[in-house]
């Protein structure tokens, strides 16, 4: 599914990604991830999408957030929004599907490959959209974590769905080993 002469871009939700790998039990190396799909064609650009809490002294999304930016990724992100919801609980909402859809509609005229990271169903009609100007669609989620983190629709209309799971041995992180006393 992928030509090396591909112009290539990869899109990732970070919240959708994040609970897609940890459903799985591992975390994403995201070095890695930048060199398997930089070996797959030639990539144009990676984007990472995130909310973040404003107000926090300490976010522990914030030293990833950094290491992306320094490290040739797209960082966006937007502040969180707080509320209540009817039954009293604190909610946080970042959602950031809009800024994902705008980055790839504009960036479609220059690519031959999206690869999107999010099984999120609200990206079916972007995936349509990229496909009638001629850009292939993967899509990289799971459908092995219960219940499965990809939606069916999303999964169908995309050209090719790629297994999370299966991109582990190239991607993931080697768990840490616990700290012994006295090392």
């Amino acid at each position: 599914m992928f030509y090396k002469d591909d112009r290539l871009a990869i899109f990732i939700d970070g919240a959708n990604l994040y609970a897609a790998a940890k459903s799985l039990g591992f975390d994403i190396d995201y070095k890695l991830l930048r060199q398997e799909f930089d070996r797959r064609g030639k990539l144009m650009r990676a984007y990472y999408y995130t909310a973040l809490m404003e107000g926090e002294d300490y976010s522990p999304i914030r030293p990833l957030v950094d290491w992306l930016h320094y490290n040739g990724y797209c960082v966006v992100t937007k502040p969180a929004k707080e509320y209540t919801d009817a039954m009293g609980r604190r909610k946080v909402k970042g959602n950031m599907d809009i800024e994902l859809t705008i980055d790839a509609m504009q960036l479609a005229p220059r690519l031959d490959h999206a690869v999107l990271f999010s099984g999120d169903g609200d990206f079916r009609p972007l995936i349509e959209a990229l496909q009638r100007q001629g850009v292939r669609v993967s899509v990289v989620s799971t459908i092995r974590s219960q219940p499965p983190m990809i939606a069916d629709d999303l999964r169908r209309q995309a050209d090719n769905f790629i297994e999370l799971d299966a991109l582990r041995d190239i991607i993931g992180r080697p768990p840490r080993e616990p700290q012994q006393n006295g090392d």
